[in-house]
């Protein structure tokens, strides 16, 4: 199992990940929000569990663990600030599956670690969601509708994986354009957006060719048809 440990201060991240170690994890370091989302997205060896401070030097904690759930289904436990209520609502809203406090004991770290995984299992979250006559396996990045396999070029799959991951919910403009393209809101404009976001939707819809699967939201963004 191996757990991607984000913390941008070197001495707690070292001891951190020696004690990770001792309990037999394979352990992943990044210091920074981008580096993270990026560990993250890397298919070829993917972490098991997140363990994510959310003081971080270059992303907000709570944008990273939104771009984060916005990719994968990874268990995320958030790291918090003592008494900052705010940041620990904020980032179980963002898809943190729990949070730990500063100061922590190293017990309560592994306890909490532990019943994430526990929860994780009991659930069996699959890699595979389905939307009527969708199927969509994010971990072979494969589609299916009504049992025939779809060919899809890779950003139009990741376009369908992040709506998949909402399970019906709308997934806004900007965070499609986020999750799949890596364009923060500041980029979202004519040219870095623009029609990518169109285009990309228009090709999806005709490749999958069930009318009504993919729901435009006006003013707002798409989600999936839950039937």
């Amino acid at each position: 199992m191996k757990v991607l440990l984000v913390e941008d201060t070197a001495p707690v991240r070292d001891a951190l990940a020696k004690v990770l170690r001792a309990q037999g994890w394979r352990v992943g370091t990044a210091s920074t929000g981008v580096s993270a989302v990026e560990m993250v997205a890397d298919t070829a060896d993917p972490p098991d569990l997140v363990l994510l401070d959310l003081g971080l030097p270059d992303l907000d904690g709570i944008e990273v663990c939104r771009r984060i759930r916005g990719r994968s289904t990874v268990p995320i436990i958030a790291v918090t600030a003592r008494g900052h209520d705010s940041a620990r609502v904020m980032g179980l809203r963002s898809g943190a599956d729990d949070y730990v406090v500063k100061p922590f004991s190293i017990d309560e770290l592994l306890a909490r670690i532990e019943a994430v995984m526990r929860r994780v299992s009991g659930h069996a979250l699959a890699s595979t969601i389905t939307a009527g006559p969708l199927e969509v396996d994010l971990g072979a990045r494969s589609v299916r509708v009504d049992g025939t396999e779809i060919a899809l070029r890779r950003k139009e799959f990741d376009l369908l994986a992040a709506l998949a991951r909402r399970e019906g919910r709308v997934a806004s403009r900007e965070e499609l354009l986020d999750d799949v393209w890596g364009l923060a809101p500041d980029d979202h404009g004519a040219d870095a957006g623009g029609r990518t976001l169109e285009v990309h939707v228009a090709a999806l819809r005709s490749r999958l060719g069930v009318p009504g699967l993919v729901v435009t939201v006006r003013g707002v963004g798409y989600r999936l048809a839950s039937t």
